[in-house]
Order: structure tokens, then sequence, then C-alpha cells
């Protein structure tokens, strides 16, 4: 029989294996009750074996950027499911699908159901197994990788999306402004998302209300420029009319 002392060993090298899991990820793996690892991750805590975070914990060897990337990875990670079950609704059999980097989009890839005839394309080394599951066909843009946000981006990357038609594309956001300005962290990043937009027949934005208010570096598109805006249905008041006005909110707990 397992000691609590063994399990705990056994988060550890899960969660610095894995560069950060939720709790519920670790409950799954470990068989035991998510209470269990909650207990299990405050005592690593405090013993400065992990980092906590909302819902989960990295490993405290991360450092600076790549560990806020790691962080982000299990924040508000029941939420970004409920948004990725609903996003992945959009899919229909046929389909060239684009999937941005992102923590949230990761999500998204890990719900594809079984759809025949799907080609997947991501600028994203992280979502390429979970797209490639079931023997699907997926292609990489290729590109220089950011390790910040574990993207693919320049021109490669760039040449490769101007070259191509999707019939719909899930993309992530770092920041809307309330007058719907949509933004990301660099030019690389914001250039390539802005040209997957305008090659995408159908547009997804997928994210959790909290980028809702933040301004990132450089814009590159509007809600206009999108067809579902997919989130978690806690949209602040501010931004009401902007989304009514559009009708592209899914309020998923309402």
């Amino acid at each position: 029989m397992t000691t609590p002392e063994q399990r705990r060993r056994s988060v550890t090298e899960l969660v610095t294996k894995h560069g950060g899991l939720s709790v519920d990820e670790l409950a799954s793996r470990l068989e035991v009750s998510p209470s269990t690892i909650r207990r299990d991750l405050s005592n690593l805590a405090e013993r400065n074996l992990v980092e906590r975070t909302h819902g989960g914990a990295v490993p405290v060897t991360n450092v600076g950027v790549e560990r806020s990337f790691n962080r982000r990875l299990v924040q508000h990670l029941d939420r970004k499911q409920a948004i990725a079950e609903r996003a992945v609704k959009e899919i229909q059999e046929g389909q060239v699908i684009y999937f941005d980097a992102g923590t949230t989009t990761m999500q998204v890839a890990k719900e594809v159901p079984d759809v025949d005839s799907t080609i997947s394309v991501t600028n994203s080394p992280l979502l390429l197994p979970e797209l490639a599951k079931e023997d699907r066909t997926v292609k990489s843009t290729g590109g220089e990788y950011r390790p910040e946000t574990k993207a693919l981006v320049g021109p490669t990357a760039e040449e490769y999306i101007r070259n191509s038609h999707f019939d719909l594309a899930f993309i992530g956001i770092n920041g809307i402004g309330p007058d719907g300005t949509l933004s990301a962290p660099n030019e690389a990043e914001a250039e390539l998302k802005r040209l997957v937009v305008e090659h995408a027949a159908r547009t997804v934005v997928v994210t959790v209300t909290e980028k809702l208010g933040e301004q990132s570096f450089r814009r590159f598109g509007s809600i206009d420029d999108v067809d579902l805006f997919v989130t978690d249905g806690r949209v602040p008041e501010d931004y009401h009319d902007l989304f009514e006005e559009t009708a592209l909110v899914d309020d998923l707990y309402k």
C-alpha cells in the first residue's frame, strides 16, 4: 500500500515531468480524491517542493516567463474545459481547422471529437500530440519557436498561413479592450493571428473572461472579425453592450 509520503513523491515527479498539472489530473493519475491531492500540494508547497497555483501546481524549478506559461496552463482549468466543450461543437466533417497556440486552445485540442476527414493545422508543438490522436491528419506551420508562449512564429509560419485556407480557426487572445480590440503580446504572434483570421472562413475566439479589459502590446483585429466568441459567461457589465450588439457571447454558466 502506498504511504502518504510515497504518494507526495509521485505528485512532485508528475508535476515536474509535465511542467504543471491540475488537482483533477493528479487525482486521476494517482487514483485518489481531489481533496487528498489538495492536502498533498499544501504539504509540498510548505516544503518548497512545488508551487501552488489556482487549481493545481507547477514545479518550483520553473522561473520567469516559463513559470508564467505553466501557471496559465492550470489556471481556470475547469472553465477552459467548459469553453472547449462548447467550442468543438463548431467542428464538422471534412474541415480544415486551425488551432492557435495557447492554454485555452490546448483544451480545445483535447476535446476534438472523432470526425472523419478533418485536417488540423497548428503553430503549437504542444498541440501536435493531442491533435494527432485517432490517426488524424495534422500539420505544423513550422517557424521560429518562442519559448515564452510555446508558439511557432515568423516568416516560415506566416508564409504557410498565406498559402492556406481554413474552414474553421480557433484563436486565443491576450487581451480585449472595451472597444472590442483584440491583442497579442508581441509583433510576431499578432501578425500570425491576423493572417489566420484573414484566411479563415469562420473564426472562433476562446478565452476566459479575465482577458476582458486587458490590453496586450500588439493589436491584431477586433471583435467584428470574429464569428463566435466563446467565454465562460462571467462577462463584466462594461462589456455587455459590446457583446449584445455583436451577439457573439456564449454564456456557458447561464
